[in-house]
């Protein structure tokens, strides 16, 4: 099968997609270029008149999901050397990067273990083969340093209550906190999982996750859809806990509070540790079925609500998390779950709140069954999209899939949807970071360099290039941003041989706020 990676690199060198991956220097802590100190704190803008750009449909979360459980997409063997896993994880987000991707939802809790080195829990089987093995190095901040490198948001993703797919607990690392508290651990369809209804199990959650918030720079805390797992054979064996902690609700409430209060409290604890980290939640794609709930959609599938028992549209209805992205993994005209009604439903429930709404997609499934035989099924998605102003983005499952670009859909999503970069929606709360200064370009062995003072407020850089001679101070164009970027600088390789361009810059903040943008720079690249 081809390789993404390779067929959109040789397109970008042919000059068929302008302004594919353009990387910054400088710095990807937003430091400045060339020894240029950032800008004086509180300085005038060059731009005074010229508005920041607004909110736009061209701004877009693109992301894809690198599940960690099972060595789904990394690391392909446990059991390499730390060298070659290096390799394997840097080529991912090169890929995300080549597809003009902004951020990554990366699985370093999968089974109450962890891919860093956790003072509660052990390192994860599928990091070394052995669980409670040290890698020898600080996986996570690795991955957080590679991905911010290409200004890749980290989205890390946890599983609140997931232990084992298998039910031996003897088979747990000694530092597993399964281990050491049997009695929160519960054996169904074949593996082991904490029990929801006990408060330690929360707490344990809940530290697990503020660890990382505290120690790491990551930019989301991500859950899945797993939650009470999936129904099989039997009921969950919670009876004695409901006893102990029902207080006299009906069950299936009660396990929806259980699993409220941990979302409510994480959001809460999240926010006012880092008020820019966001937390967002994959669940299932169905709510409620209309015919359950005449709030529900107009479906017959499982429903998060009555089966997994997460109540969803409660949190959004809430505001207990920034974003939703419900896994959407039928096609459109699917007689169960139609993804056309889906999208629809969706849209309305987070319309008029500040939970920004994104798309899970299910890249696993083309070439699967007759109905995504066709490789352009997700991005006619895509553009059925585009009718909902609430839906601002997508994040694909996962980064494998859209590596070995079965049938040529990640080309296709590539040259329908996704040729320039993205700015991320903006987050709420916060205000826009102070503009940039003294921008300068001038030609290059390899297209237009381009280098500007750093606001000492920024996160990245937005660089905006148009056609022919502008003037200095003007509104920049959102179908114009050629690259968004940590540091001060970058080299245009775009740039056509003797052409004139206007560039401009922009600074945005952690929740992707914009300001003003700076005076813009002419410059003719070299005719070389």
């Amino acid at each position: 099968m081809r390789a993404v990676a390779a067929a959109l690199t040789a397109a970008t060198a042919a000059g068929a997609l302008a302004g594919c991956a353009v990387p910054g220097f400088g710095g990807t802590d937003g430091r400045a270029a060339e020894g240029r100190a950032p800008a004086p704190a509180g300085a005038p803008a060059e731009c005074a008149g010229v508005p920041a750009p607004g909110d736009s449909k061209a701004r877009e979360l693109r992301a894809m999901w690198i599940a960690t459980v099972g060595n789904i997409d990394w690391p392909k063997d446990p059991r390499a050397p730390a060298t070659e896993q290096k390799k394997q994880f840097t080529r991912l987000l090169d890929t995300a990067q080549q597809m003009n991707m902004n951020a990554v939802f990366v699985q370093i809790r999968p089974n109450s273990d962890a891919f860093y080195d956790s003072p509660i829990e052990p390192w994860s089987t599928w990091i070394t083969g052995t669980q409670g093995k040290d890698p020898g190095y600080d996986v996570l901040e690795f991955m957080l340093k590679e991905a911010h490198a290409r200004n890749l948001e980290f989205h890390a993703w946890f599983n609140p209550y997931r232990i084992a797919r298998h039910n031996d607990l003897d088979k747990l690392d000694g530092k597993s906190p399964a281990r050491k508290n049997p009695g929160w651990v519960r054996e169904y369809g074949g593996g082991l999982w904490y029990d929801p209804g006990i408060p330690q199990v929360r707490e344990l959650a809940t530290k697990a996750v503020m660890d990382v918030v505290a120690k790491y720079d990551i930019d989301a805390v991500h859950f899945d859809d797993y939650f009470y797992p999936y129904p099989e054979d039997g009921e969950f064996p919670d009876q004695a806990t409901y006893k102990a902690h029902g207080d006299g609700m009906n069950k299936g409430d009660w396990r929806r509070r259980n699993v409220d209060l941990l979302i409510e409290d994480l959001s809460r604890k999240i926010h006012d540790a880092k008020p820019w980290v966001q937390f967002g939640i994959s669940p299932f794609g169905v709510w409620r079925n209309k015919n359950s709930d005449p709030a529900g959609s107009d479906t017959r599938a499982l429903q998060s609500y009555d089966d997994i028992y997460a109540d969803t549209r409660k949190w959004i209805k809430k505001g207990w998390v920034d974003y939703i992205t419900p896994q959407l993994y039928w096609p459109i005209g699917d007689p169960r779950a139609d993804y056309a009604e889906l999208v629809a439903w969706w849209a309305g429930q987070v319309k008029g709140t500040d939970v920004q709404l994104t798309i899970g997609q299910g890249a696993y499934r083309v070439g699967a069954d007759a109905a995504w035989k066709d490789p352009a099924e997700l991005s006619r998605h895509l553009t059925l999209n585009d009718r909902y102003p609430q839906v601002r983005g997508d994040v694909y499952f996962s980064a494998s899939d859209l590596t070995e670009n079965r049938r040529g859909f990640a080309e296709r999503l590539r040259d329908d949807h996704y040729r320039r970069p993205a700015l991320r929606p903006a987050g709420a709360g916060g205000d826009a970071p102070q503009p940039v200064r003294d921008t300068a370009a001038e030609p290059h062995d390899d297209g237009v360099k381009v280098t500007w003072r750093a606001s000492r407020d920024a996160a990245s850089y937005a660089v905006y290039r148009a056609d022919g001679k502008r003037p200095g101070c003007a509104p920049v164009e959102a179908g114009h941003l050629i690259a968004d970027v940590r540091g001060g600088g970058i080299i245009d390789p775009a740039a056509e041989p003797g052409r004139t361009y206007t560039y401009y810059v922009t600074a945005l903040d952690r929740r992707h706020h914009q300001s003003a943008p700076a005076r813009g720079v002419t410059v003719t690249a070299p005719k070389g």
